[in-house]
């Protein structure tokens, strides 16, 4: 049975450092996170790199559509100025990059397929395509993860061996028969709207179970106790002292 680990950094560690980042991966790290998730769009040249908006004017301060913008001109780009000045200058790396540097560390990617509008299937092939010829599952495990069905779909298909999470805000009435059907090892879900009924039947149906985004250790606890496997969060340094 896949394990889950009992706290993963969420977008890096979003709460600490700028998100979808290889600073957000080294901080993570340093505050003893075996797991990292982050987030997965393509470029406009159909690169998958690592980010979470549609636009990037949030985290960049370019006004435009990621969609839009071929890799080269991403590579302009600094996605760090904007939590901090000391992490000006920090790039939008590829997922290549982010998965070599947790493989040169010997930790876990669970890579979240973040779809611009219309591009669920070529996400989802892109990232399955690079995790199925470059991460080595037989010394360290991994995750695909989405909330979008078509893109994990994709990834069932093409990466059949790299396991898979479903990702719901809340809980789906259908969510038994779409874990299923994508052959998903775990179930995510918004922290906010898991009972402890649901997480019951979750864990009674023989799935992994993680709760997102949860930051505040005492509501951390409260989910644990309702049979919650791993706490996702922004700030794993805090939970992990927390717990």
């Amino acid at each position: 049975m896949f394990q889950l680990p009992r706290i993963m950094g969420h977008r890096g560690a979003a709460g600490v450092a700028p998100e979808n980042t290889l600073a957000g991966l080294r901080i993570a790290a340093e505050q003893g996170m075996q797991w990292i998730e982050f987030d997965v769009m393509l470029s406009g040249d159909g690169v998958p790199v690592l980010f979470h908006d549609d636009s990037l004017k949030r985290t960049t301060g370019c006004d435009a559509l990621m969609a839009d913008t071929p890799l080269a001109d991403l590579r302009k780009l600094e996605a760090g100025a904007w939590f901090a000045p000391e992490f000006a200058g920090e790039p939008i790396p590829t997922l290549e990059e982010a998965l070599r540097f947790l493989l040169d560390r010997g930790l876990s990617p669970n890579v979240e397929i973040k779809p611009s509008r219309g591009k669920a299937v070529p996400t989802g092939r892109a990232v399955a395509e690079v995790m199925a010829g470059f991460w080595p599952l037989e010394r360290i495990p991994a995750l695909i993860c989405a909330f979008d069905r078509e893109g994990l779909a994709v990834a069932r298909d093409l990466a059949p061996k790299v396991p898979r999470a479903f990702l719901m805000r809340r809980p789906h009435r259908d969510w038994r028969a779409a874990a299923k059907t994508l052959k998903c090892s775990t179930i995510h879900i918004g922290g906010r709207w898991l009972s402890a009924r649901v997480a019951r039947d979750i864990k009674d149906a023989g799935y992994g179970l993680a709760a997102f985004t949860v930051n505040d250790p005492a509501h951390a606890k409260r989910l644990i106790a309702r049979g919650v496997d791993c706490i996702i969060t922004d700030v794993p340094g805090k939970i992990a002292a927390g717990l």
